[in-house]
């Protein structure tokens, strides 16, 4: 039987987040489990529960719809559902599928996802779904070793944005390992966006289309970069912010997702366990607060009662690469010298 934890907590970490199209909301996700709040903060509303793990949603365009990732049905898959959490429906398939940071294009008709799979089986790349079924269409594919995290749609959906990187991971890696490209959808063809020693991770626009915001690693640092796509022009808008994953496989992607607010005037993230709303003309980030009480759903315990006799002898159950040792001489007298 499944164990439920109470928890109350009012901070966080990795928790990736959606601006709604009003602005009225944000929708995030928290230990396996997605939560809407009020702009301003306040009491979290859970909107999935239960064993599956489920993360990194976005709210659809007219706002009715949220797009996620959940293993509900054992692989990673993206899903979709209404803002208020009701009728769930699977969109990928795929029992081993790793399934990353679904976005919506602008029609609301499409969701657009990094894809791939576990068990060395294929590396995340972009792939459009219609969300109402379809295997999808592969939008890049080659080469084998690139891996494509991150989507982020341009407002008129001419144009995806994404990081990329040649391969998985690596052992003590060196930078830059992720830069931004641009791929456009009427064409196919792929554009280098950016060109960073800390790499550029997790590209994010505003829908008037003026900003970019994206991770990269400064120092031992990560921090977050505001371009203006009109100059490009480029300044830090908040540093330090969240530690960014590029030495591991970033199955949750590199930073946590963030968005911008519809007017387009802040950015809204996550860092040092709470949420932030970032004016991008610039000055101090404002804390959101927020409150999440719930039951963490755990599974059974893995937990098994073998009794153990205490007697001088005992029966072994398995027995392996037997060897006969012989006695060593006990070693000599060692005196501590003394100074």
């Amino acid at each position: 039987m499944d164990r439920l934890v109470p928890l109350d907590m009012t901070e966080g970490s990795w928790i990736s987040l959606d601006v709604s199209p009003d602005g009225e909301t944000i929708v995030f996700d928290f230990l396996g489990d997605l939560f809407t709040i009020p702009i301003m903060g306040g009491d979290a509303t859970q909107l999935t529960s239960g064993m599956a793990f489920d993360a990194q949603p976005r709210f659809s365009p007219d706002g009715s719809r949220i797009v996620y990732t959940s293993d509900a049905d054992g692989g990673q898959n993206v899903w979709v559902m209404a803002s208020d959490g009701t009728d769930p429906v699977q969109i990928s398939k795929g029992a081993s599928n790793r399934a990353e940071s679904p976005e919506w294009m602008p029609d609301g008709d499409y969701v657009v996802a990094a894809m791939g799979a576990f068990r060395l089986s294929g590396l995340p790349k972009l792939k459009l779904f219609h969300v109402d079924g379809g295997s999808g269409v592969q939008l890049i594919a080659e080469p084998d070793n690139l891996k494509t995290l991150g989507p982020a749609v341009s407002p008129d959906g001419r144009y995806i944005w994404y990081s990329r990187r040649t391969g998985d991971w690596q052992y003590n890696a060196q930078l830059p390992q992720y830069q931004l490209e641009a791929y456009d959808v009427e064409t196919g063809e792929r554009y280098p966006r950016s060109s960073r020693y800390g790499s550029a991770l997790r590209p994010t626009l505003s829908p008037d289309g003026r900003w970019l915001v994206f991770g990269t690693r400064h120092d031992e640092h990560t921090g977050l970069v505001l371009r203006d796509l009109e100059t490009g022009e480029e300044r830090w808008l908040a540093y330090p912010v969240q530690h960014d994953d590029q030495e591991s496989r970033a199955t949750l992607d590199v930073p946590p997702g963030m968005s911008f607010t519809p007017d387009s005037r802040h950015l809204v993230a996550s860092w040092g366990g709470g949420l932030w709303k970032v004016p991008v003309a610039g000055g101090a980030a404002e804390k959101i607060p927020f409150r999440v009480r719930f039951d963490l759903t755990l599974g059974p315990k893995v937990e098994f009662d073998y009794p153990i006799e205490d007697t001088p002898t005992f029966v072994t159950g398995a027995k392996r690469t037997p060897s006969w040792h012989r006695p060593s001489s006990p070693p000599a007298s060692v005196q501590p010298s003394v100074e």
